[in-house]
Parts: C-alpha cells; structure tokens; sequence
C-alpha cells in the first residue's frame, strides 16, 4: 500500500476542486480538476476542460499513485462548473418557478385526459398518477417510476406525446 492508499477520506477531501499534477507509475503524469477521490480503492477522478465546453475524464487508479502536487486552487466559478458535469442537462434548465409551470401544466392535461392525478411529498413537487406511478422534477418521461412496466411505459408515452406538441 503507498502513501497515498494510506490517507483518510479527509484528507482526500482537501484536494477536492483543485488543479493538481498527478505522478503515478511508470512515470506517467496526469494533470487535472479533482472531482472527487474514490474513498474504497483511492482513484482519482480528473476533469480538464477543452475547447467548445467539452470535458475529458480520466481517472488514476489508487494504487498507481505515487505523488498528488496542488498546482491551483479553484475559485468559486470553477468549483460551480466541476459541479455541474455530471448533473443532467434538464436540471440546468428551469428554475423553481418554470418547474412550478411546468407540473401544474403537465397536472391539468393529464386531468384532462381523465387520467387521475395527485401531488406528493411536503413541497408537492412529485406526482402521482393513479397511486402507481410517480414523475419526478422536471416532469419528463425520464422522470417517472413505476413497478408497473406497462403503466410505465404508456405513461412515458404520453408524457412524451404532450411535451413534442408543447415545442
């Protein structure tokens, strides 16, 4: 075990949100944002940006550490964009109010087609369809659940039909 696989989680935490230079075996070295360090097998998880908003990812496999150096630290712009690359692109994009929009629109025309609907939870930002089914914020297809695989699907179908004529 290197010296690396000896640190504890929070010391890993540290170099969260920073630039580093990464040595590992083989005198292969990698440089990169630390989005976070696995804290079972202790990889690493880099991001480094190109051009046009693209990201690579790369990971340095724990036991090939040999020597983590703090290159930068990151300002609060950068700790907001090594947030967001893996969220999904729907959460981006609407605010609470155009969510609020967004549930009570897809609420109305699911009761308008007679299909029986319900808001859960303590904020009612979920919805129930028929007590089998829920849709989740943003309120897309992807969003819904269900241990029922065909409520599910023609739910999914629905939804996806009235957001196509929504555009």
């Amino acid at each position: 075990m290197n010296d690396w696989q000896r640190k504890s989680p929070l010391d890993w935490e540290t170099y969260v949100n920073k630039m580093v230079k990464v040595a590992a075996i083989e005198k292969h070295e990698y440089e990169g944002w630390v989005l976070t360090v696995d804290p079972v097998s202790a990889s690493i998880v880099l991001a480094t940006f190109l051009e046009n908003e693209k990201v690579s990812i790369s990971v340095v496999l724990g036991h090939a550490v040999q020597e983590v150096e703090i290159l930068k630290e990151g300002d609060d712009e950068m700790k907001q964009r090594l947030s967001c690359i893996f969220a999904p692109e729907e959460s981006k994009a609407y605010s609470t109010e155009e969510e609020e929009k967004r549930k009570n629109a897809l609420k109305t025309w699911l009761e308008t087609n007679h299909i029986p609907v319900t808001e859960q939870g303590e904020s009612g930002r979920t919805l129930c369809v028929a007590g089998v089914l829920t849709i989740d914020p943003p309120y897309g297809p992807e969003e819904c659940s269900s241990s029922n695989e065909i409520i599910l699907s023609r739910v999914q179908g629905l939804i996806q039909g009235y957001l196509e004529k929504q555009q």
